[in-house]
């Protein structure tokens, strides 16, 4: 264990509590992930105050293995977010089990933070990394094999269930497009309309290059037989074997409840919505960043851990500024 070394500075009055709070920190994160523990490490590193607080809900809890992280490739989710919170707490950072229930401006350029278990912190940044939850479609079968052989992100799965036989339940607004992905891990591969209208014409010319057979109709379920899903059945009692489904129709549901609660801006796209950031993850409240899957569907494991360091060394730059700027305000003049 390092020596403590952060900012002792938690409180623009110097106190370590107030306005109903046990604790003041430079920052607290909302959400331990990889996103949220990679903003803690940066925060820790910069000698800050900082206070994570983890539901322990992380979205690739369903899957063995995590893919595509260099140097990290095939560990589990699990393994990998116990190696994080082993990382942070050498700097200082303090780790709590807990639910976040809302969070509110202090009026001291600050938040109170609101815990589950009824009580309080108070913090001077908020950084937002609580992820989204799957929606999945009301299909037999697919939430039981979620993560196993019923599959969203051909990035993180592809490799493992290449050139095997592919089905994709197309997205409503989206029909072709994840079967046009996933046409690069098989020749095998079979687009189930379900719910969706036609491909356009385009469309429907780029699924016949790439080999892509269209089939019409709604999905009814998935056949499983010894633990392994064998195929697709339609409603009207056709059956389509399959080994692998790729989901296209999940709806992306951010857990954005504490962003909402604070007037955060949020912006529309296909799969949901989700907070509106900058390049440095800070969204429309000052004082509150947001880093993740909360502020996107592509970002996986790498791409949250990079935004997540972003908003940290922003956040760090902010205090830093701000405390000198007191500081030089309080010198006297002349």
């Amino acid at each position: 264990m390092s020596t403590d070394t952060r900012s002792t500075d938690v409180g623009r009055d110097g106190d370590t509590g107030g306005n109903g709070t046990d604790e003041r920190y430079d920052a607290v994160v909302v959400g331990g992930g990889a996103a949220g523990l990679s903003a803690a490490l940066v925060l820790g590193r910069a000698r800050r105050r900082t206070l994570v607080v983890d539901a322990g809900e992380p979205r690739n809890a369903p899957t063995a293995h995590m893919q595509g992280v260099l140097s990290r490739d095939g560990m589990s989710p699990a393994d990998y977010l116990a190696a994080g919170r082993r990382e942070i707490a050498r700097y200082g950072v303090e780790w709590r089990a807990g639910r976040v229930t809302g969070a509110a401006p202090d009026g001291r350029d600050g938040f109170t933070v609101s815990l589950a278990d009824g009580t309080g912190v108070g913090a001077r940044r908020l950084v937002v990394t609580t992820g989204l939850v799957d929606e999945l479609p009301e299909i037999d079968g697919v939430a039981q094999r979620w993560g196993r052989d019923v599959l969203h992100c051909p990035y993180c799965h592809g490799w493992e269930v290449r050139d095997r036989a592919f089905g994709v339940i197309a997205h409503p607004e989206m029909p072709a497009h994840q079967a046009l992905m996933v046409s690069q891990w098989s020749k095998d591969v079979t687009l189930f309309l379900h719910t969706a209208g036609e491909p356009t014409a385009a469309d429907a010319a780029l699924l016949d290059a790439a080999g892509v057979r269209v089939v019409t109709g709604e999905v009814a379920g998935l056949a499983v037989e010894d633990d392994a899903l064998t195929g697709v059945r339609l409603a009207d009692g056709r059956f389509v074997p399959r080994s692998v489904v790729f989901v296209g129709a999940t709806r992306l549901a951010a857990r954005d409840g504490v962003l909402r609660q604070l007037g955060a801006e949020l912006r529309a796209t296909p799969f949901g919505e989700f907070a509106a950031v900058d390049e440095t993850g800070r969204t429309s409240v000052p004082g509150v960043w947001a880093a993740g899957n909360v502020t996107g569907p592509q970002e996986q494991v790498v791409n949250a851990v990079s935004r997540g360091y972003r908003a940290a060394a922003a956040i760090n730059g902010e205090l830093l500024l701000a405390d000198l700027a007191e500081k030089a305000a309080r010198r006297p003049t002349g």
